[in-house]
């Protein structure tokens, strides 16, 4: 069975090809192409969810053709229903022109099975993945299997190193003892989830306001970096000593639940930074950008130990995931793994090319639903639609 996976829930245009055979809890990952958008949203500072959609339109196609190639999978000339692909595809007229043009050259991909993003996300790049895969489940005569953009986050923890070379691309599920906590970290969310299997989820706390990686962003925009920020906010960190002009907040350190706040850590960098510029005639010397750097750091870091160190205890966890794109961020994952030690329990990390969004993570949480629940996993193509503010769990 052939498995295409799609992601374009924020800013990466994301396709994967997979194998998975019959009574097999593996899968052969065939492609796995990402095409970043970073450059284009840089000079506004964050995505800007009009762009984001152009640029997946834009790519889905060609991404699809290298995938197909390099698969050498097989295609053939058959008529398809033209009419109602054009309609599914009617607000991306030109990913429609793109995509019949690929087809009446190169033929139909066999295709058995699509799973796509669905949620949570930006509106207008989620529509543009979902409305590719109703088509192609039209051209492809192919069921639909919608995955949670966080369920990928949380089962991109399974793939093995040097996946594409591999017959077996996921670790065995069944070494895995559970209940397990993850904490997913990324640019649009914060969020602690009770994992009770692979499949069933509750949310047991979020953010209130920012993402941490959000904060991170901002937080870089006022120290007079550019976006991407976190990666730039790490760097500067390594640099930086503990000064005691430099101080701040620890943001619901001591709430006593698992809700997070990142909105007023930025706004006291702000001040800080403000205050830090008058002392130095405007501009910042980069020690104290180093400094100021790693109190964010270190801020963000101890919020995110406490509140997941208390789920760990309060649900007796059997392992910590942390995943999503704030993942890679060394400091943050060498701090957990100290935790982890301590708790006598296992750390789980995706590998660092997956701790952002791709579309592996979402085949491996489709195959997964698809393993639980077969054909009831299947969403029928007129019935699926985005829902940029879903929920885990529902």
């Amino acid at each position: 069975m052939i498995i295409l996976s799609i992601e374009t829930s924020c800013d990466e245009t994301a396709l994967s090809l997979v194998s998975l055979h019959k009574g097999d809890k593996n899968i052969k990952v065939l492609s796995d192409l990402v095409i970043s958008q970073i450059e284009t949203h840089a000079p506004y500072g964050g995505v800007f969810p009009a762009l984001a959609k152009r640029e997946h339109a834009k790519n889905l196609v060609p991404i699809l053709r290298q995938a197909v190639k390099e698969s050498k999978i097989e295609s053939t000339h058959q008529h398809y229903d033209e009419e109602g692909v054009a309609t599914i595809l009617e607000r991306e007229p030109e990913l429609f022109q793109d995509l019949h043009e690929y087809l009446s050259t190169n033929g139909i991909p066999h295709i058995d099975m699509i799973m796509v993003t669905y949620g949570p996300g930006l509106a207008p790049a989620l529509w543009v993945g979902v409305n590719f895969a109703r088509a192609l489940s039209i051209i492809c005569d192919a069921p639909i299997v919608p995955v949670n953009h966080m369920e990928g986050h949380i089962t991109s923890i399974l793939l093995k190193e040097d996946y594409l070379n591999q017959e077996k691309a996921f670790s065995p599920l069944e070494t895995f003892d559970f209940p397990l906590i993850a904490l997913l970290i990324s640019g649009g969310h914060t969020q602690l989830v009770l994992v009770k299997n692979w499949g069933e989820y509750e949310i047991i706390g979020e953010t209130i306001d920012d993402a941490v990686g959000e904060a991170f962003d901002k937080v870089a925009r006022l120290l007079g970096m550019e976006y991407p920020g976190g990666p730039k906010i790490s760097q500067a960190a390594h640099g930086g000593v503990p000064d005691k002009s430099i101080s701040l907040p620890r943001p619901m350190l001591n709430s006593g639940d698992y809700r997070f706040s990142f909105s007023g850590l930025k706004t006291a960098v702000r001040y800080l930074v403000d205050d830090l510029k008058k002392q130095h005639d405007g501009t910042l010397p980069d020690q104290i950008i180093s400094n100021v750097a790693r109190e964010f750091e270190d801020a963000v870091t101890e919020v995110l130990i406490k509140k997941t160190e208390k789920a760990l205890v309060d649900y007796n966890a059997q392992g910590l995931i942390i995943a999503g794109g704030v993942s890679a961020n060394t400091f943050i994952t060498e701090s957990f793994k100290i935790i982890a030690e301590n708790h006598g329990i296992p750390l789980y990390l995706p590998l660092k090319k997956l701790s952002g969004d791709n579309s592996l993570m979402i085949a491996s949480a489709g195959v997964i639903n698809y393993w639980n629940k077969g054909a009831e996993s299947y969403i029928p193509e007129s019935e699926l639609k985005a829902v940029g503010n879903l929920k885990l769990g529902k």
